[in-house]
C-alpha cells in the first residue's frame, strides 16, 4: 500500500491549488507532447501545489483503445515535474476510472509513474450498488492513496446517500475528497460525514464545485457530534476551472488564507465580489447554458487565446464550443480583467521561447 508523503499531506491539509490538466492535440487530433509539456510547466510556474492528470478535463476518451493515451499523459507530466527539480512539495494526482479491474490497473500504473494520489471517479458505475462502490474504493486504496470524487450527475456522476459517505471517509488510505456535486445539499452530506468521522482530521476536503468556488473556500461548517462542536472547512480546490488563469487562482487562495487568518470586513467584501465574478466566468467557461456541452472546449479556448495551446481540438470531433460561447468568453474577459493572467502567461512564454 503506497502512503502519502508527510510533506505532501501537510500541503494538502494546509490547502492548495490543484488544476485539472487538459489534453493538447494538434490539428489532426494527435497528441502534441511538446504542447503538453509546456502546459504542465505553466502549472508548475504558476505556483500550483500539484496537478491532476488523466481526469475529466484530460478527456476520458484517452482510455479508448483507438487513442490509448492514458499512460502517455501520465508519463509526460511525471517527466516534466521530475525535470523541474522543485524545492517545494508538489502533488501528482492521477485520474482513476472504471470498474474495479480497470481502476486497479490504472492505480498500479499511476504508482509506477510516481503519482502520489489517485482521483477515484465514480462516474459511469450506475449498475453498481453503493456497497460495491465502497468495496472498489477499498481495493484501490490498497494500491494508492485515494482522493475521493463526488461527480455531478449531469456529466456522468450519480447521487450518493449520506450513509455512503460515512463509510467512505472511514476507509484507510482515503486522504481527501473532491466535492463536485454542484449541489449544496449533496455537498453538506459529504461535509457532515467528515465531521462525524473519527478520521475527521485526516481527510482533506477540496472543492470541485466550479459554480461555487470562492464561497466553498470561505465557508465554515459546524456540527454537533455527540455533544461536541466539530468544525470542517474546505482546504483548497481541485478544479477544471483552475486549468486556466492558474496564477490568479494561486493569488485567490492566498487571499482566502489571509481572510481566514485575520478576517476583516474589507477582505470579506472583496471575496464576495470575487465569488460572484468567478461564478459568472465559470458559467461561460463550462457552457452551463448548454448543459456543459462546451465545457472542455471552453477551457481550451482560453488557453488557446493566451498561446498556451495551439488549438481547441478534442478527441471527440463533436466536442466543440457552443453557439455564442466564444462571444461570452470575450465578455467575461472584458468584464473581469483582474481575473485573467495574460501578463503572467506572456512572461512565461517568453521564458520558454514560445512565440504566439
Amino acid at each position: 500500500m503506497k502512503k502519502l508523503d508527510n510533506k505532501l499531506k501537510q500541503l494538502l491539509m494546509e490547502g492548495t491549488v490543484l488544476p485539472a490538466h487538459p489534453l493538447c492535440l494538434d490539428e489532426n487530433r494527435q497528441f502534441d507532447e511538446e504542447n503538453q509539456r509546456l502546459l504542465t510547466n505553466y502549472y508548475i510556474e504558476s505556483g500550483a501545489g500539484g496537478v491532476a492528470v488523466g481526469v475529466h478535463s484530460t478527456q476520458f476518451e484517452i482510455r479508448l483503445p483507438e487513442h490509448n493515451l492514458f499512460e502517455k499523459v501520465l508519463q509526460v507530466s511525471a517527466d516534466v515535474i521530475s525535470e523541474a527539480n522543485l524545492d517545494r512539495p508538489f502533488i501528482k494526482i492521477a485520474g482513476i476510472c472504471g470498474p474495479v479491474e480497470q481502476a486497479l490497473q490504472e492505480a498500479k500504473l499511476a504508482v509506477e509513474y510516481g503519482y502520489d494520489m489517485g482521483l477515484l471517479s465514480m462516474g459511469g458505475l450506475q449498475d453498481l450498488t453503493e456497497a460495491e462502490i465502497l468495496d472498489r474504493t477499498r481495493a484501490v486504496a490498497q494500491v494508492i492513496p485515494v482522493f475521493g470524487f463526488y461527480l455531478q450527475p449531469s456529466v456522468g456522476g450519480r447521487i450518493f446517500t449520506y450513509e455512503f459517505w460515512t463509510e467512505f471517509v472511514n476507509i484507510e488510505n482515503v486522504e481527501a475528497i473532491k466535492c463536485a456535486s454542484f449541489n449544496r445539499y449533496q455537498t453538506l452530506d459529504v461535509v457532515r460525514a467528515i465531521a462525524n468521522s473519527p478520521r475527521k482530521d485526516q481527510i482533506a476536503l477540496y472543492t470541485g464545485n466550479d459554480d461555487n468556488i470562492v464561497s466553498d473556500l470561505i465557508s465554515i461548517y459546524k456540527f454537533n457530534v455527540n455533544g461536541k462542536e466539530e468544525e470542517v472547512q474546505f482546504r483548497g480546490g481541485l478544479l477544471g476551472h483552475w486549468a486556466v488563469w492558474t496564477s490568479k487562482a494561486v493569488e485567490l487562495m492566498d487571499k482566502v488564507k489571509s481572510f481566514k487568518a485575520i478576517p476583516t470586513h474589507e477582505k470579506w467584501v472583496e471575496l464576495q465580489v470575487l465569488a460572484n465574478q468567478t461564478t459568472d466566468v465559470n458559467a461561460v467557461l463550462f457552457d452551463v447554458a448548454n448543459d456543459f456541452h462546451g465545457c472542455i472546449p471552453g477551457i481550451h479556448e482560453v488557453l488557446y487565446r493566451q498561446g498556451l495551446m495551439k488549438g481547441i481540438w478534442c478527441l471527440n470531433p463533436n466536442e466543440v464550443l457552443s453557439k455564442g460561447q466564444s462571444e461570452e468568453l470575450t465578455r467575461v474577459y472584458q468584464d473581469y480583467p483582474t481575473l485573467h493572467d495574460d501578463d503572467f502567461v506572456k512572461d512565461f512564454l517568453n521564458k520558454y521561447k514560445v512565440t504566439v
